[in-house]
């Protein structure tokens, strides 16, 4: 039976593969898992809307979308400032991903932290909230005045997973991120401060005694498998422990568009995979895929 990926969904705070569809698969840690890659990688549209062309892909991007559907997703996002009249009220957070890797963002308040966890951060405290053109003022005040970037790279986020410091003092970096935040002038008036409270994500992730990163998925391939079992989950990413004994990371923004069937969970790697430099790491009816 052939399933096509939806991504990770994090509702409740525990990992779930999402399938078109509406199907859910739980991904509890220490499970064996496997799957295989049929087909080819279609467009995966936009805006839940099936792509028009049913355009191959690449298999390297994790977007999974064709040029014109990228353009169609993005156009509608609050990244791309095009939803200036939102009514809904935001919250800014100050995300904490590892020494030296923090952002300020901004999410909508009835989503909770499910953007937090959908990005992979260990840490965060929320900053403020209010209407969504003061967020995004007050966003992109704290980013310049704390000279942090908008966006960090998914490949940072895994180099420094698996040495991360204890949980206080990384709560610790947030509560003084947080001093410096409020500091800054010139927050929004219409946005509400709010008090500094550290959550911390490291339990749900399943962090603690996390092995060096060997290998990294680069892409899927036509009946390309990829097994073993799942050690540690944090946003779109998937640690895994193969048959070798390798410690082997999947982008699951990999999987979207392709065909997906499930294979033993003891099967060799069979996907091209990119070696982690050691610096740089600190049937018929089926219900369930797995």
């Amino acid at each position: 039976m052939v399933w096509r990926s939806a991504g990770v969904s994090w509702r409740g705070g525990s990992p779930a593969l999402r399938w078109d569809g509406g199907r859910v698969s739980p991904l509890g840690y220490g499970r064996v898992i496997g799957f295989r890659a049929v087909g080819e990688r279609r467009c995966a549209g936009a805006r839940g809307n099936a792509c028009p062309l049913r355009a191959v892909v690449g298999g390297r991007g994790t977007g999974g979308r064709c040029a014109e559907c990228a353009r169609l997703d993005r156009a509608h996002s609050v990244a791309a400032d095009t939803l200036l009249d939102d009514p809904r009220p935001y919250r800014v957070y100050l995300a904490w991903f590892g020494p030296g890797l923090v952002k300020v963002g901004i999410t909508r308040e009835e989503r909770g932290d499910a953007r937090l966890l959908e990005q992979g951060a260990v840490a965060f405290s929320w900053l403020g909230r209010g209407p969504l053109m003061a967020a995004r003022r007050t966003e992109e005040v704290l980013r310049h005045a704390l000279a942090v970037p908008d966006r960090i790279p998914y490949a940072r986020k895994r180099a420094v997973r698996t040495a991360l410091a204890p949980t206080a003092v990384r709560a610790r970096e947030v509560e003084e991120l947080y001093a410096r935040a409020v500091g800054v002038g010139a927050w929004s008036e219409t946005l509400e401060r709010l008090e500094c409270e550290v959550r911390d994500h490291g339990g749900a992730f399943h962090l603690d005694g996390l092995p060096p990163l060997d290998v990294s998925v680069v892409e899927l391939v036509p009946d390309g498998v990829v097994a073993g079992r799942l050690l540690a989950a944090a946003g779109p990413d998937l640690h895994l422990l193969d048959r070798d004994g390798r410690h082997l990371a999947l982008d699951t923004r990999l999987l979207t568009g392709w065909g997906i069937e499930s294979a033993p969970g003891e099967a060799p790697v069979s996907v091209p995979l990119g070696v982690v430099p050691r610096d740089a790491r600190a049937g018929d009816g089926q219900e369930e895929l797995f």
